[in-house]
C-alpha cells in the first residue's frame, strides 16, 4: 500500500464504493454481470483495505488514527474530519467483511439490477462513513446517506408489503434524525461552536460542560435518536417489518450493520460527551436493555414466520448491548462492542439460512416445514450452529460477548443481570423449538427434491461460521482491538464519580 493511500485509506475506503456505483451507472441496463462483477471486486478491495487496517492498527494508542482533516465550510467549523479508534474499527471490519459476503448473496437479484447494485453501493458508502467520521456535521451526512438507499431497497426489492415496511422504517429513522439534529445544534451553539466529536468529548470529560436539566433534556433526545437504531422497545416496532419485507441481503446488512450504528452512537455521543447525564441515566438504559431482552424474546417464541422470528431475536440480543453499555464497567463495554460484533456474524447466518429455504419452498411457514436435516444436511448444519450461538453455547461468539456483559453489569444492576441472565430460557427454548420444526421428524414429501447449499450459498454462510467459531474460542483480536478505546471510555466514569 503506498504511502499516498496510507494517508488517505479512510477516505479511500469510503468513497471507493461511490466510485463503483458511479461506473455501474454508466454500464448497459443489461449488462447484469459485468454490474454484479463490479461490485463484487469493489466489496472484495474494500475487504482488503479493512484487513490492512486491521493490521497496521495501534492496539497500545487510545486515541484516533488514520486521521484526515480538512477544512470544508470554515464559517461554521465544519470540517471533514475521519478517523478511527479501537471501536470503531472493529464496525469498520465488520461492515467490510459483512458487504463483501452479502453481495454474493444478492446475486440472485434478478428485478432493475442496476439500481439495485448501484444503490447496494452508496449504502456501503454511507455505512463506512458514519463509523470513521469524527466530525457531527459529517457523521450527519453520512447517517442520513443510509437512508434512501435503504428506503428504495426494501420499497423496491421487498416482499409484499415492502411499501409498508418501507415508509415505516424512513418515518422511524428520520424522527431519530431530527431528534440527533436538534442534539448536535444544541451542541454547537451551546457547547462551543464546534462539531468536533473529539473535542465536544473532551470538553464533557474534562470541564463538566454538559450537565444540568438543558444537557439531560439533549442526552435524551440523542439516546431516543439511537435506541430508534438499535432497535430498542418501545421502538422496535418497524424492525421486523422491515426485516420480513427486504430481500435476503438487505437483512442482512441491516441487521449485521445498522442496527450497530444505533449502540455505536450511544458510546460516541452520550457516554463519551455526557459522562455525568449518562452516569445519571444508567438505570434507565438498563431498564430498557432488559425489557428488550426478555420482550424481543418472547415475541420471537410466537412467531411462526421464519424472519419474523429472527428479527426479534435480533432485538432480544440487541438488548444485551444496552445492558453492558448501561453498566459503564470495562467488562460491560467490551461485551456490548464485542456483542456487537458477534451478533453480525450469527445473525447473517440465520437470515441467510432463512433466504435458502425461501427461495425453494417460497414461504417461511415455520409449521409447514419438517425434517429438513436428512435433504440437506450441510444446511441443518449450519442453522444448526447458527442456533447454538444465539443461545449463547460456550464455544461460540455470543458466549464471550454476553458472558462479559453480565460480569460488567451485575456489578452495578445485580437484579438486572439476573433477569438478562434469565433469558437464556426463553431464547434456547424458540431456538430448539424451530430447529425442531424444520429439521427434525419425518421429512415433508414437499420437499423431497430440494438440493441442499449450492456453492453461492456455501460461499455466504462458510465465513461467518468460521468467524462464530473461531471467536468464539479466540475472542482476543477484537478484545485487543477495544482494550485501550474502552479503558479511556470507563476513565471517565471513574472521574464523574470521583467528582462528586
Amino acid at each position: 500500500m503506498s504511502l499516498d493511500l496510507q494517508s488517505h485509506v479512510l477516505s479511500f475506503l469510503t468513497f471507493f464504493p461511490l466510485l463503483g456505483a458511479a461506473i455501474c451507472l454508466v454500464l448497459p441496463d443489461r449488462a447484469d454481470r459485468e454490474i454484479k462483477a463490479i461490485t463484487a471486486a469493489v466489496t472484495g478491495i474494500n475487504l482488503l483495505v479493512a484487513a490492512w487496517l486491521f493490521m497496521a492498527f495501534d492496539r497500545t494508542a487510545t486515541g484516533a488514527q488514520f486521521i484526515e482533516q480538512v477544512d470544508w465550510i470554515p464559517m461554521f467549523n465544519i470540517q471533514y474530519y475521519v478517523g478511527v479508534d479501537g471501536i470503531s474499527i472493529s464496525l469498520v471490519l465488520l461492515t467490510a467483511f459483512v458487504s463483501f459476503l452479502a453481495t454474493f448473496a444478492s446475486f440472485g437479484i434478478d428485478k432493475q439490477v442496476k439500481g439495485y447494485f448501484v444503490l447496494y453501493l452508496i449504502l456501503n458508502t454511507g455505512m463506512f462513513g458514519t463509523f470513521c467520521a469524527l466530525d457531527f456535521f459529517l457523521f450527519f451526512i453520512f447517517w442520513e446517506v443510509m437512508l434512501l438507499p435503504m428506503y428504495f431497497l426494501i420499497g423496491i426489492w421487498g416482499g409484499p408489503r415492502r411499501e409498508y415496511a418501507a415508509i415505516k422504517f424512513f418515518l422511524f429513522t428520520m424522527g431519530g434524525s431530527v431528534l440527533m439534529l436538534l442534539g448536535m445544534l444544541a451542541l454547537f451553539f451551546e457547547g462551543g461552536r464546534t462539531f468536533d466529536m473529539l473535542k465536544l468529548a473532551e470538553m464533557g470529560a474534562t470541564t463538566a460542560r454538559f450537565t444540568g436539566p438543558f444537557w439531560t433534556w439533549v442526552w435524551w433526545g440523542m439516546f431516543i435518536a439511537f435506541i430508534v437504531k438499535v432497535p430498542s422497545f418501545p421502538l422496535h416496532t418497524w424492525l421486523p417489518d422491515a426485516h420480513v419485507e427486504a430481500p435476503t441481503p438487505i437483512s442482512v446488512i441491516l441487521a449485521a450493520v445498522l442496527l450497530k450504528m444505533g449502540g455505536y452512537g450511544l458510546i460516541r455521543f452520550n457516554l463519551a460527551i455526557f459522562p455525568d447525564v449518562s452516569q445519571a441515566m444508567s438505570w434507565w438504559i438498563a431498564l430498557l436493555g432488559v425489557i428488550s431482552i426478555l420482550y424481543g424474546g418472547l415475541c420471537a417464541m410466537a412467531q411462526q414466520d421464519f424472519k419474523k422470528l429472527v428479527a426479534y431475536a435480533s432485538v432480544s440480543s440487541m438488548g444485551f448491548v444496552l445492558l453492558g453499555i448501561a453498566s459503564m464497567t470495562s467488562a460491560g463495554i467490551s461485551g456490548a462492542i464485542y456483542q456487537m460484533v458477534a451478533h453480525g456474524f450469527y445473525s447473517s447466518m440465520l437470515f441467510l439460512i432463512v433466504g435458502v429455504i425461501y427461495d425453494r419452498a417460497h414461504h417461511r411457514d415455520l409449521e409447514a416445514f419438517g425434517g429438513l436435516a436428512a435433504q440437506m444436511p450441510r444446511y441443518a448444519g449450519m442453522a444448526g450452529l447458527a442456533f447454538m450461538c444465539a443461545l449463547g453455547l460456550p464455544g461460540l461468539a455470543l458466549f464471550i460477548s454476553e458472558a462479559m456483559i453480565l460480569i460488567g453489569a451485575f456489578r452495578v444492576f445485580p437484579m438486572f443481570t439476573v433477569l438478562a441472565a434469565l433469558s437464556v430460557i426463553v431464547t434456547a427454548a424458540y431456538m430448539l423449538w424451530t430447529m425442531q420444526r424444520v429439521f427434525l421428524g419425518k421429512l415433508n414429501e414437499r420437499y423431497k427434491d430440494y438440493e441442499d447449499l449450492t456453492p453461492r450459498e456455501a460461499f455466504t454462510l462458510y465465513p461467518f461460521a468460521i468467524c462464530v467459531v473461531l471467536f468464539g474460542f479466540y475472542p482476543m483480536p477484537i478484545l485487543n482491538l477495544i482494550s485501550a478505546s474502552v479503558a479511556q471510555l470507563t476513565g471517565l466514569f471513574g472521574q464523574t464519580i470521583a467528582s462528586r
